[in-house]
């Protein structure tokens, strides 16, 4: 390993805006929001306020899967919170998420909204409220939620770990990097072990877990998240791969990844979702279009 300047941490830590690489403007050590503007609110029950990262893609996921078992309450309205203008920081979003992070969903269904933030309570919320996509029979569901939160808590070594140092960090450090992508291909060989033996992570129904699973390590194993997938060899982990490859090709999913997405192909994105129509008639280049005008 090379040598890496010496690093004393100071008695008291200080934040240094300077300090923070490519999202800098958005990161700082305290929460609540930076401006007041309110949500916009559609004609629908379920109101999702996000963007398709992979947080983001696990709920359009889930909605439009409902929307294809003919679950016409999970119709929604999906509006884009642009992270890097710093739309989270809004006193309405903040509101909906005193956490500030993508995605946050209201449900105005009753005579009460409801506010549901962080992607796998957002899951459960739905799973629950639908009667879809999470067993009932006690060992399935366990095994569900199981999976479920192993990647809320594996997912930031994927993410705020090897992500930020391979990708985004001001400077690479390799200790970091080999530190996180050690981790990263250990989780790889997890799934891929489960994989082996199940069609999908609950057994054999898909459900929330692969949902909630799927667009960061299937991402990752196709190459599309952080551009790693040579560095990391995702091709040895052939299990992954072909649950990857048999759940991009359900046409919810299709659909769900295009949602709030704003990066791509303008014809694989739809910058907000309003109706089922959307996808059809409103793709980002018509928006875009529509914008200038």
């Amino acid at each position: 390993m090379s040598e890496t300047p010496a690093y004393e941490p100071p008695p008291v830590w200080t934040w240094n805006k300077e300090n923070g690489g490519q999202f800098a403007n958005i990161n700082r050590p305290i929460a609540g929001p930076t401006h007041e503007k309110e949500l916009p609110v559609g004609r629908h029950p379920l109101q999702l306020y996000s963007l398709a990262t992979p947080n983001g893609v696990k709920v359009t996921v889930m909605l439009e899967e409902l929307l294809a078992l003919g679950k016409t309450g999970a119709e929604y309205d999906a509006w884009l919170i642009r992270i890097n203008q710093g739309d989270q920081f809004g006193s309405g979003f903040v509101a909906a998420n005193p956490n500030s992070k993508i995605p946050a969903l209201v449900d105005r269904s009753g005579p009460e909204p409801i506010r549901v933030f962080e992607s796998g309570a957002i899951l459960v919320y739905l799973a629950e409220k639908f009667g879809a996509f999470l067993p009932t029979e006690p060992a399935k569901r366990a095994e569900t939620l199981s999976w479920l939160f192993w990647q809320m808590g594996a997912a930031p070594y994927l993410g705020g770990g090897f992500g930020h140092f391979y990708a985004y960090a001001p400077m690479k450090i390799e200790y970091a990097i080999d530190r996180f992508a050690m981790e990263v291909k250990r989780q790889l060989d997890v799934l891929n072990r489960r994989l082996g033996e199940a069609r999908y992570l609950g057994g054999d129904e898909y459900t929330i877990a692969d949902m909630a699973v799927w667009p960061w390590y299937g991402g990752l194993a196709k190459g599309q998240v952080y551009g790693a997938g040579e560095f990391l060899s995702v091709h040895e982990y052939t299990n992954v791969i072909r649950w990857t490859d048999e759940i991009a090709q359900r046409p919810a999913v299709k659909r769900g990844r295009m949602v709030n997405r704003t990066y791509g192909d303008p014809s694989t994105q739809l910058h907000e979702r309003h109706d089922a129509s959307d996808f059809e008639t409103r793709t980002a280049d018509k928006l875009e279009a529509e914008a200038a005008q």
